[in-house]
């Protein structure tokens, strides 16, 4: 689709809502209760512990030079809390849920830019077109990996895409790496997110996008080089690249491409979805593991993706709660909410998309 042709889909409107329904609920449990949607102390706690954790990690690879072994466990680790720094800090401020303070959200949200991702095009791509539109092909830019992977029954399958659920192991691992640099920029020099525009950069937009990359080539590039020298800093860049990219990945994709989610199809003539927003969302959304808080917590929550596409304003620290209320909204409306009981089961439902997705025309 060219992008002179291209057409934003739309929801169709509907009286009594399936949305509205939901947040009225949501809505009276955080009244009755009388709590605030937003993280509060307990995601700040776990904020700070996040952050300190990975400054003393780094400082300590940088000043103390700790023998090899150590220091590649802890460019592991570095790599591990790169992830949940994302999780949790960088995905609650851009969503609005960190805080009800506005520019503790945004300090938040910028947590991403010291591991050098432009929250700019985070923002647009996933906050503004992956939250609207799920799995829509040739918009949702989430299940968009170019020729390496076919990751919805709309796209061309080629020939090796009959080992993607083989190969995937490896394209994951190099997310981070393709993120940092190679996806920002594109969608900075051609000012689209596939075929969806960006919307106009200010010169403060220009600048703070310049100045992420700068320091982030500063500090994980021309600094480790200068302590370490060239091959102990490309050894340890991967290793940090390759196990936080793969826990990004991962837990992304467990989301949204699995075996019983849904990828609508626009109508050719009025480009209009099948669904309201909130039945298109539970339909092409899947929990996993919500019964595991360790899991939760390191994941800031995203093992309760349909209670974060529904209430993404919400704070993940509450989605255990509001859980319970979505689960039995869902049983009146007589929708189907996908949910994998194990982290294990929800890999096995990933593979079993992906083996789908290779042979299936």
């Amino acid at each position: 689709m060219s992008s002179s042709t291209f057409v934003t889909p739309k929801f169709p409107t509907v009286k009594n809502s399936l949305h509205s329904d939901l947040k009225n609920r949501v809505s009276a449990y955080f009244t009755q209760n009388n709590i605030r949607q937003t993280g509060g102390s307990r995601l700040l706690s776990k904020a700070l512990f996040l952050i300190v954790s990975y400054v003393i990690i780094y400082l300590h690879l940088m000043v103390f030079k700790p023998v090899w072994w150590l220091a590649l466990i802890e460019c592991a680790v570095l790599g591990i809390l790169t992830a949940s720094i994302g999780f949790n800090i960088m995905h609650d401020g851009g969503h609005g849920s960190f805080s009800e303070n506005k520019t503790m959200n945004k300090i938040a949200s910028w947590s991403a830019s010291m591991l050098g991702v432009s929250q700019f095009m985070w923002n647009m791509k996933h906050n503004m077109i992956h939250h609207t539109y799920t799995n829509v092909d040739g918009v949702d830019d989430d299940i968009e990996i170019g020729i390496w992977m076919r990751m919805s029954p709309q796209q061309e399958k080629l020939k090796m895409h009959k080992y993607q659920h083989i190969y995937f192991y490896g394209l994951y691992m190099l997310m981070y790496f393709f993120w940092v640099f190679f996806a920002d920029y594109k969608k900075y020099f051609t000012q689209k997110i596939g075929q969806f525009p960006l919307k106009k950069m200010s010169t403060t937009d220009h600048i703070q996008f310049w100045a992420v990359k700068i320091w982030h080539a500063l500090a994980f590039i021309v600094l480790p080089i200068y302590i370490w020298g060239i091959v102990p800093f490309l050894i340890g860049f991967l290793v940090l690249s390759l196990v936080s990219g793969f826990i990004l990945s991962i837990v992304f994709q467990l989301a949204h491409t699995v075996e019983d989610t849904e990828f609508p199809i626009p109508d050719e003539a009025t480009h209009r979805l099948p669904d309201e927003f909130a039945a298109h969302q539970i339909k092409t959304t899947a929990n996993f593991s919500t019964g595991s808080k360790i899991l939760s917590w390191f994941v800031g929550g995203l093992n309760f993706q349909v209670e974060h596409h529904l209430f993404p304003k919400v704070s993940h620290i509450h989605y255990p709660a509001i859980n319970k209320i979505v689960i039995e909204v869902c049983k009146e409306h007589n929708l189907n909410y996908i949910e994998y009981p194990t982290l294990t089961s929800a890999i096995r439902a990933h593979i079993g998309f992906l083996k789908r997705m290779g042979t299936a025309a």
